[in-house]
């Protein structure tokens, strides 16, 4: 499927999704993305990979925080006063 039909029809595709097809999105002939269902377990298996030695060394991070805008309560509640100033320092 290319960007072009993906776009045109995603709602359509969000529902073969949830009824469990993996759908392939290509711009031209060079496959791009993979349209699937979201599961929590596959996310942490992709953080595990990508973190690699460090996980479990850090706090976790909300998957809320990652999808919007964080206070600076709760950048100090996740990552300590240090950083915070550091943050405030840096930008």
């Amino acid at each position: 499927m290319t960007v072009h039909q993906a776009k045109t029809d995603l709602s359509e595709l969000l529902g073969r999704v949830e009824a469990g097809e993996e759908i392939i999105i290509a711009r031209g002939e060079m496959p791009v993305a993979v349209l699937k269902e979201y599961t929590g377990d596959e996310m942490a298996k992709r953080r595990a990979a990508a973190f690699g030695n460090d996980v479990g060394k850090y706090p976790k991070v909300p998957d809320e925080v990652l999808f919007g805008p964080i206070s600076n309560e709760d950048c100090i509640d996740m990552f300590g006063r240090n950083f915070f100033d550091l943050h405030k320092v840096l930008k």
